[in-house]
């Protein structure tokens, strides 16, 4: 069992005072924490301290961002815009995929969002200017938190979860002049002067089919674990979870040209250490 002070502990050998971190957690790695999942962001911002910056990723429930891609049939797409509630950023939970931290970090006093299904969670000095603007379409690129977020340095730290969790790689995906990109098209219901409407929003696509037909399902994890080894970070543990913090501008310009050079031929997947 492991207390928020021994978390804060293990965290201090990864992070500095005034740091800037986008995590992505699994609490099920670090084991079992006195007090629960609130303890892990906690001891996080603990180490950060008050001069510090903590983000996550938060996305949506279901349904909110899949009518239109493609996802659902045309039966459950009826029954969707039929009867979806709008999309409350304040309120909505975070997506079950990103974790049960995500949601307690979200819903923890202190945590500001942004209003858009592409929705961050963030708290700390920096937190207000991260979602102090947000583009509605493409809303992973040019002007986002994510863009904003690189610009202050800041750290990815991955808590014991899967390498292919990284969703700055999908700003890269964004900002890379990569040509033959797959854009998606969805609508997403909203609540505008009383009435509910369907909205409709591009991006870039994010889903696990990948923004270019060369780019393999498993791309991020090819590329930050080629990072790691090209940086020779070996991590720490947290508890029980392996953590790796990655800085985002070193990331950032290691996959840019990685993701340029696969979309140009799909066989440098198979050699990205060497690119």
């Amino acid at each position: 069992m492991f207390s928020r002070e021994k978390l804060a502990h293990d965290f201090r050998r990864l992070v500095d005072p005034g740091d800037v971190v986008m995590l992505h957690a699994s609490a099920r790695a670090v084991g079992e924490v006195l007090g629960g999942p609130d303890q892990i962001h906690l001891a996080l911002k603990d180490a950060l301290t008050a001069d510090g910056t903590l983000m996550m990723y938060l996305g949506c429930p279901s349904y909110y961002d899949d009518v239109g891609r493609g996802f659902l049939s045309p039966e459950q797409e009826a029954v969707v815009i039929e009867g979806h509630p709008p999309f409350d950023a304040k309120t909505a939970r975070a997506a079950r995929s990103h974790g049960i931290v995500a949601e307690f970090f979200r819903s923890y006093p202190g945590t500001l969002v942004n209003e858009h299904v592409a929705r961050f969670g963030v708290w700390g000095r920096h937190a207000e200017y991260l979602i102090s603007e947000q583009p509605w379409d493409y809303a992973l690129g040019r002007g986002s938190a994510l863009e904003r977020f690189v610009g202050l340095n800041g750290k990815v730290m991955l808590l014991g979860c899967d390498h292919d969790s990284v969703t700055l790689l999908h700003y890269v995906e964004h900002v890379a002049a990569i040509p033959g990109k797959r854009v998606a098209r969805f609508k997403v219901p909203l609540l505008e002067n009383g009435r509910r409407v369907w909205r409709d929003v591009e991006e870039f696509d994010s889903s696990g089919s990948g923004v270019h037909p060369n780019h393999p399902e498993d791309l991020f994890l090819q590329i930050l674990d080629a990072y790691l080894e090209r940086t020779n970070n070996r991590g720490s543990k947290v508890g029980n979870a392996d953590t790796f913090v990655i800085p985002a501008q070193g990331l950032v310009q290691f996959a840019e040209p990685v993701m340029l050079a696969v979309a140009a031929d799909a066989t440098a997947a198979e050699r990205i250490t060497e690119l």
